[in-house]
């Protein structure tokens, strides 16, 4: 696999809108965890997906591309889930996916301000700048130590992140 993988949604546009529409709605005891506290933050958002059904199709869509850039068919795959919301002046940290037996990580775009963040890559102290866009996953692999830059917009951000491992 190449150091990252951007795979474009179709049609994302509406899912994405009713996504963000229902997360916006949700309290704190809809998130049955939260954990990385960092700055004040929870970085990982951990939702039941039937809190917000269209996030079927995002998972679902996932898993596709998941398998193909894996070669192996959808169903040897497992995988875990949280949103990450990020406010004005928010970032997240430097860090890997590598805890467990991951084989592949992602990160899929709901709502992306401008100037709210990039992901950035760092790989043999070479560093990577991607721009985020709505509809948009980015694979890649769990030891790839990444991060996201401030979220200089003054709108949150809201993106999907995803570990898959194998059966």
């Amino acid at each position: 696999m190449n150091l990252y993988t951007r795979v474009f949604s179709q049609p994302c546009f509406d899912i994405n809108k009713k996504v963000l529409q229902k997360f916006e709605l949700l309290s704190d005891d809809d998130f049955k965890e939260k954990t990385h506290l960092f700055n004040g933050r929870y970085e990982n958002l951990y939702l039941e997906k039937n809190k917000i059904a269209e996030l079927d199709i995002i998972i679902n869509t996932a898993l596709e591309n998941a398998a193909n850039i894996l070669n192996v068919k959808k169903e040897k795959l497992v995988f875990g889930f949280w949103l990450n919301a990020m406010a004005a002046g928010d970032i997240t940290t430097a860090h890997t996916h590598d805890d467990d037996d991951e084989v592949l990580s992602c990160v899929y775009y709901i709502k992306v301000p401008d100037n709210s963040g990039d992901l950035i890559i760092t790989d043999n102290n070479k560093q990577t700048i991607i721009k985020a866009e709505e509809g948009i996953f980015v694979f890649f692999s769990p030891n790839t130590l990444h991060e996201v830059s401030r979220n200089e917009s003054k709108q949150s951000r809201l993106s999907i992140a995803f570990n898959f491992g194998l059966i």
